[in-house]
């Protein structure tokens, strides 16, 4: 039986720069650096963002930007601090898609190395809601 989500892995091509976006952007916490080390198949850090277990660890970059994305919640009178944040890190921000009434505001961003991230004040409940009326 899946008991719940585990982890999230993404490859960067420098920790560093990836941290930049995990602290400032999504208020990470860091649990964990490798240094030197390599215990799996590369160097790496594990954050904790809003109890998620994120890890991060040197590799390719993904070769191009998709709408595979991650989401993480925030409130909805965070939007324009988290959308500022984004912006200082010279990070490329999605126009959002067209939204039903109702359905809360989201914020799409690619980091150095095409993952897109989502940062979204709604919930399913409500997308839910918004759909059936």
């Amino acid at each position: 039986m899946v008991e719940g989500l585990s982890h999230i892995t993404f490859m960067v091509k420098d920790l560093d720069q990836m941290e930049q976006v995990l602290v400032n952007v999504l208020d990470a916490k860091k649990i964990y650096d490798s240094g030197d080390k390599q215990f799996s198949v590369a160097k790496e850090r594990f954050y904790d963002i809003g109890g998620i277990w994120v890890a991060v660890m040197i590799g390719e970059p993904l070769p191009t930007q998709t709408y595979n994305h991650v989401a993480f919640k925030i409130s909805d009178d965070e939007y324009d601090q988290r959308l500022a944040a984004i912006k200082a890190l010279g990070l490329k921000v999605l126009d959002g898609r067209k939204r039903v009434a109702g359905e809360a505001r989201s914020i799409y961003f690619y980091d150095y190395d095409n993952h897109l991230f989502e940062l979204h004040s709604g919930t399913l409940k409500e997308r839910l809601r918004a759909y059936a009326q």
